[in-house]
């Protein structure tokens, strides 16, 4: 036995060396501090407020300003795995690249983001742009139909996932 351990040793390579210390009979298990609930920084962000940064983009219609995420307003872009998800991502980085981002919050919350409308410093709309790229659509439940005149015709064949989840087709995703 002792000689297989042997060979099993020399043939296996390098071994990482662990220590078996068994544990005293008295240690107890140390307890485990209480969770509490996290503080989502968007919750205290002011309704009217106007935030005033560069932006980090994370899908076509969620941009994070500082600490807190913003989601457009009026829009629903394709979500990073569905077709065109990806373009839409980085149409809207191509966008922001540089620019200083305005955001004037507005009262809603999705998903645990803040909805705000943003604008560049020349004034340009950023939903506004990714709808007529053909990028986004009008979500017309939010917006009121804002968007919808600029849409570029087979906008909505094209980003049909998207279509379909405001008709009530689609499921949205789970937030967790």
């Amino acid at each position: 036995m002792r000689l297989f351990r042997i060979l099993l040793r020399l043939f296996s390579g390098k071994r990482k060396r662990t220590s078996y210390r068994r544990r005293p009979r008295s240690a107890e298990i140390a307890p485990q501090p209480e969770r509490r609930p996290r503080i989502v920084p968007e919750t205290s962000v002011r309704i009217d407020a106007v935030l005033q940064g560069r932006c980090w983009v994370i899908d076509g219609d969620t941009i994070v300003l500082g600490k807190v995420h913003l989601r457009l307003a009026g829009i629903d872009a394709p979500e990073l795995d569905h077709p065109w998800g990806q373009q839409s991502k980085w149409a809207l980085v191509k966008l922001c690249q540089g620019q200083t981002v305005t955001a004037h919050i507005k009262p809603e919350m999705s998903y645990d983001r803040v909805v705000a409308e943003c604008f560049l410093p020349d004034g340009r709309d950023l939903a506004a742009e990714l709808v007529s790229c053909g990028l986004a659509l009008d979500w017309a439940k939010f917006s009121g139909g804002k968007y919808r005149h600029l849409e570029p015709d087979g906008a909505r064949r094209k980003l049909w996932r998207s279509d379909a989840r405001q008709q009530g087709r689609l499921r949205p995703p789970n937030p967790n």
